[in-house]
């Protein structure tokens, strides 16, 4: 769904979600008509609406949440520890 479809679907107008998002409403008009956003950008748009922006992406055998800002904890290697004193 388009950002714009989506604001007039909330029914909130520019100037609530410009106001929400600290900017002016010709600049909201602007990233609204935009076809190529950075991933940022729907994120605080949808934030700014009352949402949450997730990206999942669909394949045959089921669908995938995307986040690039989770990683993969690295495995923590044990401490080497002393011998015992006898």
């Amino acid at each position: 769904m388009p950002l714009q479809a989506l604001r007039w679907a909330l029914e909130l107008t520019q100037q609530q979600v410009a106001a929400a998002l600290g900017i002016n409403q010709v600049a909201l008009s602007k990233m609204e008509s935009q076809t190529d956003l950075y991933v940022s950008t729907p994120r605080r748009l949808v934030e700014a609406m009352g949402g949450e922006r997730r990206i999942v992406a669909h394949f045959p055998q089921g669908a995938v949440e995307i986040n690039p800002f989770l990683r993969k904890p690295e495995p923590v290697k044990p401490e080497p520890t002393e011998p015992a004193a006898a």
